[in-house]
């Protein structure tokens, strides 16, 4: 009897873990071949954010004619135009910090990947006022030349 449970426990675990395989893979590991779009992946583009150099996050994000929206203004049509924009906006600000959430998501859809999260952050304008709160972010991933970039972001802020 009890060699019946215990198979059946077995089965019953075998069966979840297959059954698991295409969800939502929260705060873990998403690996494929050339790198993985991961927690430390997605923390490590926000430390990039957090050094308020929008030129240096190029290298996260593909080129071309692809959709970006922030904070403000509505909506960019290219990574050139992204950099541009918010790095006129970070301008203002001395220092930064952003933390993605312990609520990401990663999800694997063909040959490309989506995520979503909420990222804790803390600036500190050249004034000295302290900006906080917590940013919406949605990012889709696609390969290019062996590396996973960011084809279309979503970033946004509550209103109060």
């Amino acid at each position: 009897m009890k060699r019946m449970a215990v198979a059946a426990l077995a089965v019953c675990m075998t069966i979840a873990g297959f059954t698991q395989t295409g969800f939502a893979q929260k705060g873990k590991k998403a690996t494929t071949g050339g790198g993985a779009v991961d927690k430390a992946y997605l923390q490590k583009i926000w430390d990039g954010w957090s050094t308020l150099n929008a030129a240096g996050q190029k290298q996260y994000y593909a080129q071309g004619p692809h959709v970006f929206f922030d904070i403000a203004p509505l909506k960019y049509g290219s990574w050139d135009e992204y950099q541009s924009g918010v790095g006129k906006v970070l301008e203002d600000f001395k220092a930064a910090r952003c933390t993605v959430n312990d609520d990401a998501q990663i999800h694997k859809s063909g040959d490309a990947y989506w995520v979503t999260a909420t990222v804790a952050f803390e600036m500190t304008h050249k004034s000295g006022k302290i900006d906080m709160g917590n940013f919406r972010w949605t990012a889709v991933f696609e390969k290019q030349d062996g590396k996973w970039l960011i084809a279309h972001e979503h970033v946004s802020e509550p209103l109060p």
